[in-house]
């Protein structure tokens, strides 16, 4: 399942934000700093019209949609990384994410404090920015003479990791997430296993009033123009009109957001932020049973996604008879899609594509 942080200072909206993500979750949004003790943990359905209609087309019995999961991290101040506030007890719950979603204020309230006193995205950005950074350089320093102590031996993984953790090093010293350090694809491999914070990839959260929810404002430039020079993403939410859609039907939901002038809520808009970022595919499996999404890698080959489904999958795969869903959606059922020769039989070399439907074929 795919996981995502949700970060952020205190009183920049993060907790409402996440409450209104994961309806069911606990999590307390209060006007003051760390309410947020320990981190709340909920998972939601990934939005995806494609699946009533493959039900439809299925007689499917159920849907079962890819999740999410967001891990509420309680508000970070200037100084945790030496214990200021809740100093460190954030950081094991960060590393284990795939993502980070770093919630940035961007809008006026007087009657909601900010523990920096004025409102400035770029300057709160920079704080959690340095905080998570100062983590990982003291992360780094021990890997790093521990490496270096290990170079007698000549392994070239070793040479490889070390060559890795130095230009991340270099990058730290300056206040800088390592995800801008200069490294090749197998160097950021192999420094993996160290789950550094500053090297996840990172969306940006702006959290607007909700009559800047179309626009944005200039606080959203500012952030968007930051974003930029990190290759991160950036949406814009309204922790107020997400907190406001909870409750309605999905009917009022849609005449709601309109009224706003958008077409689709914070949810996903992170999500599919969040897919993008990652490089994230998905493809189907449709049947009476159910029809389900699967979540992949983009470049993933067939036996690899059918793993994604049971381990044994993959070991065993022979083939899989595929189809792409706007032609099953044209053909109306399988078999006139096998008919008019749109279900391909593909084999272990095939790369999946967005929006697959496929049926494995396994061996014993």
């Amino acid at each position: 399942m795919l996981k995502a942080g949700i970060v952020g200072l205190p009183n920049v909206g993060k907790s409402t934000l996440f409450n209104a993500l994961v309806a069911n979750a606990k999590a307390e949004a209060a006007n003051f700093p760390f309410c947020t003790i320990e981190p709340n943990i909920g998972t939601v359905a990934v939005p995806d019209e494609r699946l009533d209609v493959l039900a439809k087309i299925g007689n499917s019995q159920q849907i079962v949609p890819a999740r999410v999961e967001f891990v509420d991290i309680a508000g970070l101040v200037k100084g945790a990384s030496k214990g200021e506030g809740l100093g460190n007890q954030f950081l094991g719950n960060i590393r284990s994410c795939d993502a980070i979603a770093h919630v940035v204020r961007c809008f006026e309230d007087e009657n909601i404090h900010h523990v920096e006193a004025s409102i400035d995205p770029i300057r709160d950005i920079q704080i959690i920015t340095l905080e998570l950074a100062l983590a990982d350089l003291s992360q780094v320093e021990r890997r790093l003479e521990r490496s270096r102590k290990a170079l007698k031996t000549n392994d070239p993984e070793v040479k490889l990791e070390v060559a890795a953790l130095e230009k991340v090093q270099a990058t730290l010293d300056q206040g800088l997430p390592a995800r801008l350090a200069p490294l090749s694809d197998e160097e950021k491999a192999a420094l993996q296993h160290l789950q550094l914070l500053t090297l996840k990839p990172i969306i940006y959260a702006a959290n607007v009033s909700e009559d800047d929810l179309a626009t944005g404002n200039s606080w959203v430039a500012q952030v968007r123009t930051h974003a930029q020079q990190e290759q991160a993403e950036v949406v814009i939410v309204s922790a107020q009109v997400e907190s406001e859609l909870v409750d309605l039907p999905p009917e009022d939901r849609r005449d709601f957001l309109q009224s706003l002038g958008v077409t689709e809520g914070g949810l996903k808009s992170l999500i599919r932020a969040t897919y993008h970022l990652l490089g994230l595919r998905t493809y189907f499996t449709v049947g009476e049973k159910e029809a389900r999404a699967w979540t992949i890698t983009a470049g993933m080959k067939a036996p690899q996604a059918a793993g994604v489904i049971h381990s044994d999958f993959e070991k065993s795969f022979i083939r899989a008879e595929t189809i792409a869903y706007q032609d099953l959606v044209t053909c109306g059922s399988l078999k006139s899609g096998k008919e008019k020769g749109l279900v391909r039989s593909e084999g272990k070399e095939y790369v999946v594509q967005e929006g697959d439907v496929m049926v494995f074929l396994t061996g014993a």
